[in-house]
C-alpha cells in the first residue's frame, strides 16, 4: 500500500503487525476509559457493582475495537497484495509490424539475410535488427519463450502465444503490394482474422491430438496478454501518398480501426491488452538518405523531420482518447497504453549520455551521398561491387539499418517502459491484468 509515494507501506510481517496494532488500539482505549472512569467515581468502594459491570463493558468495548482495527488492517493488506500481484500471463499474442516481427514476413516472402541477427541469434531471425526487438524483451521479461511467428511454418511453438505481426504492416489496407514499397498484404484486420482462426483451430487440435506440447490450452486465451505495436507504417505511406492536411484527416478511421481490433479480441475473451503508441518516425535515418539540404524549420533540435514527428504526436493523442474510451465501452478489459513515443526520443535526445554514438548514423548499410546499398545487399558502385556491411559495434546505435533499431536500443526501450513509467495507467506490464 503506497500513501502518496513512499509515506507508507505494509511491512514484511504483516499479522504480527496486525496483533500489534489491534493490542495497540486496545491498550490505549483502555487507558482512556479508565481514567475517564476514575474522574467519575466508579473505582470508590462503594460502587464496586458498578465497577464490575464497567470493566466487562470496557472489555467487551475494547475486544470490538481491537478486532476491527486488526481485521480492517488485513482486509486492506490483502487487497493490496492482490492488486500488486503479478499477472502470470500464460501467453502472449502479438500484433504489429517489423518494430515486434520475429519472422513472419520473413517466412511469407524472401528470407531476411545476414548480417540480421548476428549480434543475439548469429544468424538471420526473421527480426530486422541486429538481434532482439521489443517483443522479444517483453517475453523475456514475463519469464516467457520467445513467439514463434504465425505465418512460421518450421519450428514453431505456439504454447505460449503466437506472433501476427509482419514487417511492413498498417493498421489500414493499402492499396498496394508489398513489391511497390514494402508494404505487407497483412495489415491489422487480417492479422486478426489470422487469431480468431489460429484461435478456432488450435482449440480443435488440442482436443484430438495425443501431443499437446506445441498447442496454447483453450482456456489460456483470457488470461493471455495482447500487444499492439502498430502504426508507423500507415504515417508513412501517408506521407507518400497524401497532403498533411489529408492524413491529418485520416487519423481518426486510422486510429479507429485498431480499437475495432482490440474490440473483436475482446469479444472472443481477451481481457488483457498493452498498446504502444508509435514512436517518431521523423528521427529514422532514411529521412535524410535522399535529403541532403532540408529547408531551414524542416528539421527540429534533434534533427528530426519535425512535420513528421507532429503528425505522430497527433497519431498518439488520438489514439490515447481512443484507449480512454475502449476502458468505458470494455468494461472487464484491462487496457495499458504505452508513450513508446517518449522513450525513443528520450534516447535519441540523449544518445551519447545513454553510450550510444550519433542517434542518425546508421550501423548496417552502405550511404555515401545518394549512392545506397541497403543492409545485407550488394550493388555496384563506380564500377566496383560493395556490399551493406555491419558496423564493429551495433551496441553502439541506436538506428541499425536507417529503418529499424538496433538490439541495445530495443532492449533500452524495454527498460523504459516495462516498468510503467510511461504506461497510463502507470502500471508494470506484470501487473497489466490488473484494471484501475
Amino acid at each position: 500500500m503506497h500513501l502518496y509515494g513512499n509515506v507508507f507501506r505494509f511491512p514484511k510481517y504483516k499479522s504480527l503487525f496486525a496483533a500489534a496494532l489491534g493490542f495497540g488500539s486496545q491498550l490505549f482505549t483502555l487507558t482512556v476509559f479508565i481514567f475517564m472512569l476514575a474522574l467519575v467515581g466508579v473505582f470508590y468502594p462503594y460502587n464496586r457493582g458498578a465497577l464490575f459491570t464497567a470493566l466487562v463493558v470496557i472489555y467487551a468495548l475494547m475486544s470490538g475495537i481491537a478486532g476491527y482495527t486488526s481485521s480492517s488492517f488485513y482486509c486492506v493488506s490483502g487487497k493490496e497484495v492482490q492488486r500488486s500481484a503479478p499477472c502470470k500471463f500464460p501467453a502472449i499474442y502479438n500484433f504489429g509490424d517489423s518494430n515486434s516481427d520475429t519472422g513472419g514476413i520473413s517466412a511469407a516472402f524472401d528470407p531476411i539475410i545476414a548480417p540480421y541477427g548476428d549480434s543475439f541469434f548469429h544468424k538471420p531471425a526473421g527480426r530486422d535488427s541486429d538481434g532482439r526487438v521489443l517483443i522479444d524483451f517483453i517475453a523475456e521479461h514475463l519469464r516467457l519463450p520467445y513467439l514463434s511467428a504465425y505465418l512460421n511454418s518450421l519450428g514453431t511453438n505456439y504454447q505460449h502465444g503466437a506472433n501476427f505481426a509482419t514487417g511492413g504492416s498498417t493498421i489500414r489496407r493499402q492499396n498496394e503490394t508489398i513489391f511497390e514499397n514494402g508494404i505487407s498484404p497483412f495489415s491489422l484486420d487480417i492479422q486478426i482474422v489470422q487469431f480468431l482462426q489460429f484461435k478456432a483451430r488450435t482449440a480443435d487440435l488440442y482436443n484430438q491430438a495425443k501431443t499437446r506440447n506445441n498447442l496454447p490450452r483453450p482456456q489460456d486465451f483470457s488470461k493471455a496478454l495482447y500487444t499492439f505495436d502498430i502504426g508507423q507504417n500507415d504515417l508513412s505511406a501517408g506521407f507518400r501518398k497524401m497532403s498533411f492536411d489529408q492524413l491529418r484527416a485520416a487519423l481518426p478511421d486510422i486510429v479507429n480501426q485498431l480499437a475495432t481490433a482490440v474490440q473483436r479480441i475482446y469479444q472472443q475473451g481477451g481481457r488483457t491488452f498493452w498498446i504502444h503508441n508509435t514512436g517518431p518516425i521523423g528521427c529514422l535515418p532514411l529521412n535524410f538518405f535522399y535529403n541532403h539540404n532540408p529547408p531551414p524549420g524542416y528539421l527540429d533540435q534533434q534533427g528530426c523531420v519535425k512535420g513528421q514527428n507532429d503528425m505522430a504526436v497527433e497519431f498518439n493523442k488520438q489514439l490515447k482518447d481512443r484507449v480512454i474510451k475502449l476502458r468505458a465501452e470494455l468494461p472487464e478489459a484491462a487496457i495499458t497504453y504505452v508513450d513508446l513515443y517518449a522513450a525513443k526520443y528520450g534516447l535519441i535526445s540523449n544518445a551519447k549520455n545513454e553510450g550510444f554514438v550519433d542517434p542518425l548514423k546508421v550501423c548496417c548499410g552502405y550511404h555515401v551521398n545518394y549512392d545506397h546499398v541497403w543492409c545485407g545487399s550488394k550493388a555496384i558502385v563506380n564500377g566496383s561491387e560493395v556490399y551493406g556491411a555491419s558496423c564493429a559495434n551495433p551496441s553502439q546505435y541506436v538506428s541499425w539499418d536507417g529503418v529499424h533499431y538496433s538490439q541495445a536500443a530495443n532492449q533500452w526501450f524495454a527498460n523504459h517502459i516495462l516498468n510503467g513509467s510511461l504506461s497510463d495507467p502507470p502500471i508494470p506490464i506484470i501487473q497489466a491484468c490488473q484494471r484501475h
